[in-house]
């Protein structure tokens, strides 16, 4: 722990954003991969009914399921089935405006994992030119005799290129990754959506042309 901090402090001032960007970083990550897991975003309940459902009973079953769990894929589903007596358009488009709400949910926080993974080389790079503004200060003042004072320097210079490289390269790896989850996510949700759907229409057809023809006898 001492030769973490003695390696931070050689680094200068430039470190102390960088500290904060990993910090920032890493609790978005670990954020991500709890929300973001399989069975917590596309709810195995849920999928399962829809891949059973056959009787408008399974249909307030489906509901009553996703009242009780809530999330993105839940939130969308319900949508469906409690406006499903309207036309399709219009189906379709609330389904649309619900799912950039929902979306929203799926990438919370990775505008700013994007951001951290932009700025992390940046701040580097100025540390970079502050370490080395130091060098020269010292050369101007001091000659190139002061071999401790123009390492101290380097090292400055050196430290936050590579801690702010590091800090955007890893950040820049799980944004393209949780990105790329949460678009799967998404899929899969306007797929199961669209099956539920489609069976409940079909439900809704056939029990309807049952009930007239029970009238009609």
């Amino acid at each position: 722990m001492t030769d973490v901090f003695a390696y931070l402090s050689r680094g200068g001032i430039i470190m102390i954003p960088l500290l904060l960007s990993s910090i920032i970083g890493l609790a978005i990550v670990i954020e991500r991969a709890i929300s973001l897991r399989r069975k917590k975003v596309l709810i195995p309940e849920i999928i399962n009914i829809v891949d059973s459902l056959n009787s408008v009973e399974d249909i307030q079953l489906a509901s009553s399921i996703c009242q009780k769990h809530k999330g993105p894929f839940s939130n969308i589903i319900l949508t469906g089935l409690q406006n499903q007596d309207l036309e399709q358009n219009e189906i379709k488009e609330m389904l649309n405006d619900q799912g950039r709400q929902e979306v929203r949910n799926l990438e919370r926080g990775l505008p700013t994992l994007e951001t951290i993974a932009g700025i992390g080389p940046l701040l580097g790079l100025l540390g970079t030119v502050l370490g080395m503004i130091k060098v020269f200060t010292v050369i101007s003042q001091q000659g190139t005799g002061q071999a401790s004072l123009l390492a101290g320097g380097i090292s400055e210079a050196l430290i936050t290129t590579a801690t702010g490289l590091v800090i955007g390269i890893l950040a820049l790896i799980m944004y393209n990754y949780y990105s790329n989850r949460a678009e799967s996510f998404i899929l899969d949700i306007e797929k199961y959506t669209t099956q539920l759907l489609q069976k409940s229409r079909k439900l809704q057809y056939s029990n309807s042309a049952v009930l007239e023809n029970e009238k009609s006898n």
